[in-house]
């Protein structure tokens, strides 16, 4: 098992699974994706576009995301070098299409992170996002992704609004293989 995805709308719960994760166990370890565009945000690895390209050459990207003006990707390297440690990756992910990618390159613990578009919004009013609408359209996004693609693929489906983070980060450890 390469790692856990974490898959689910903006403020779906993706950042505070993570934490608990890492809190019960310290091998796993957030992948902080590559990030060409804006500088917010403190769990990516800040790059150039020219920097994207060239890994983009090199074949060394497994997953690439555009949203909110942004580049979001996933380096193999990084994936390779936290196995080879034993540390398990956590990825957040926000469209099927790219965790269908990530997955042809082995296997991952999919999990479903979910909550309904009223919470969605409120979370982020209540945590300061100024692109709340932008976050909404996101959510929008998500659901048409999940009606389009999702034929069962994942493992695992939690209702973040209804479970605490422990008992989520608890499910999904059990999950794992051992």
């Amino acid at each position: 098992m390469k790692g856990v995805v974490l898959y689910g709308p903006p403020a779906s719960g993706k950042s505070t699974t993570t934490a608990a994760l890492t809190a019960r166990d310290p091998r796993f370890v957030l992948l902080r994706k590559l990030k060409a565009g804006s500088r917010r945000g403190t769990e990516y690895d800040f790059v150039t576009s020219e920097h994207l390209a060239r890994l983009r050459a090199a074949g060394r990207l497994l997953a690439e995301t555009h949203r909110y003006g942004n580049v979001y990707a996933i380096d193999r390297h990084q994936i390779e070098q936290m196995a080879h440690t034993g540390r398990v990756p956590i990825v957040h992910m926000g469209n099927i299409p790219d965790v269908l990618r990530l997955s042809e390159a082995g296997a991952w613990l999919l999990v479903l992170l979910w909550v309904p578009r009223d919470v969605c919004e409120r979370r982020s009013r209540e945590r300061g996002d100024g692109d709340t609408a932008g976050r909404l359209s996101a959510w929008d996004e998500t659901l048409l992704d999940l009606q389009a693609h999702d034929t069962g693929l994942f493992s695992l489906r939690i209702r973040t609004d209804q479970v605490a983070p422990e008992e989520a980060a608890r499910q999904i450890t059990e999950a794992l293989p051992r």
